[in-house]
């Protein structure tokens, strides 16, 4: 089949965008003829107030992408579509964000001409190709923001009713998009992609012939600074490979991680806030890219007394230096205030971390509260204090570390590509999760 992904890959940094590049690798493997139209410029810079792109490849890119879009040339939008049109079977649409709806409009005008402009005709379920056109797949990681505008429903909604299927990673999230949209929907549980790549980066002690441990070492790309490993004299770790509990059996660093771009959602006030009630001598480290405010972040933790106590890590996290700040830490801390899935539970598995969450998305099932992680309520200082309390309770954290288990990459995958491919040759039935309306 010939497959078209239209999204963000590398220059652009981030989960997206790696998530794209590693989907046209896997089905590349799979033997079908695959392309990925990316973006030359993305969006005026005022919508993305963080490092939108990188200098270093986080994984290895794939080989055929081209950059014909553009938010400065609408031209460049409907001209795509018209092309994708001739010389694909199926599209791969991502879905990133409202702001690019305009965009992605004019894509599926191209691609589908008047149908494309019209959408759903009221009374049908299912958009129909006509004869010789591609399906589209809208591949959404989130239906809407987690942070919303009242326009973002409107724009969503008119770009999903003019596809053939939605595809999207939580039962959740399939609902919602059923709502908007009333097409086909699929449910495919997001497969690893932040770190299990072979061809990801490494640091620079793990060549091409030392393989990585698939229970202990990870390597991914998320924000943070770059500067060196946190805590890194809280205990001697080899930061090649982020196989602390290895190494030190029952010792505790005495210090926790909070990972990945800072948002109000994320809740990370809140766990400032159960730290300064928590274990007097626990530390944290906050890697990173700050999607705000920082300085009222700063001002919160001179606020709590925790000054001496919280490393700030505010940027991005090279992909090579990810596995050093997981090996000086006890735990990962996701306080999310709202959500739908995360990988980076899946993040510390991999490097034999046990997860303290909220009972928020799919964290409620992906982490197992007293097995290999602690469960909290959201937005509740004190439930997450004693959590805390818990964690560093003699016995406990030795007994988490002992019960957590790397993802099955492979079969996670395989799962994914298979319900994907389905979607695209209108294979996918109500066992793959389809919602119709």
């Amino acid at each position: 089949m010939r497959i078209a992904l239209v999204g963000p890959t590398h220059p652009y940094k981030g989960g997206i965008a790696q998530h794209t590049t590693e989907l046209a690798h896997r089905l590349a493997e799979r033997g079908h003829d695959v392309v990925i139209e990316s973006w030359s410029d993305q969006y005026p810079a005022r919508f993305y107030p963080g490092q939108a792109r990188v200098s270093e490849p986080e994984m290895e890119p794939f080989e055929a992408t081209r950059y014909p879009l553009s938010w400065r040339r609408p031209d460049g939008w409907l001209r795509l579509g018209r092309r994708l049109r001739r010389t694909a079977d199926a599209v791969v649409l991502v879905v990133v964000t409202p702001v690019q709806t305009p965009a992605y409009l004019a894509v599926l005008a191209g691609l589908r001409g008047l149908d494309g402009l019209r959408g759903r005709p009221a009374g049908r379920s299912v958009v129909r190709p006509a004869a010789g056109t591609p399906r589209v797949l809208a591949l959404c990681h989130n239906v809407l923001p987690h942070e919303r505008s009242r326009i973002d429903v409107p724009l969503v909604r008119a770009v999903l009713r003019r596809v053939s299927t939605v595809l999207v990673h939580t039962p959740a999230q399939a609902e919602l998009a059923a709502e908007l949209a009333g097409v086909p929907v699929v449910t495919a549980e997001m497969a690893p992609h932040l770190w299990s790549s072979p061809t990801r980066r490494r640091p620079p002690s793990v060549t091409a012939e030392q393989p990585v441990d698939s229970a202990g070492p990870a390597d991914s790309a998320g924000p943070a600074d770059s500067a060196g490993p946190a805590g890194a004299a809280a205990g001697a770790v080899d930061p090649s490979t982020g196989a602390a509990d290895r190494e030190r059996g029952d010792e505790a660093f005495r210090r926790l991680l909070f990972f990945g771009l800072v948002r109000p959602y994320k809740g990370l006030d809140v766990l400032l806030r159960a730290l300064a009630d928590g274990p007097s001598d626990v530390r944290l480290t906050v890697a990173g890219e700050f999607w705000g405010d920082l300085a009222a972040t700063e001002s919160l933790i001179g606020e709590l007394g925790l000054t001496d106590r919280v490393e700030l890590r505010a940027g991005y996290v090279d992909a090579a230096d990810v596995p050093a700040l997981f090996a000086a830490a006890d735990a990962l801390v996701l306080p999310y205030r709202a959500g739908t899935a995360s990988q980076n539970v899946d993040l510390a598995r991999l490097h034999g971390l046990p997860v303290v969450a909220t009972t928020v998305g799919t964290l409620a099932s992906s982490v197992r509260d007293g097995v290999d992680g602690l469960l909290v309520p959201p937005d509740d200082a004190g439930a997450l204090a004693e959590a805390l309390r818990r964690l560093y309770a003699p016995g406990v954290l030795a007994d988490l570390r002992a019960k957590v288990a790397p993802p099955d990459v492979p079969a996670a995958w395989d799962r994914y590509l298979d319900v994907t491919l389905a979607a695209l040759a209108d294979r996918a039935d109500p066992g793959d999760g389809k919602v119709d309306r």
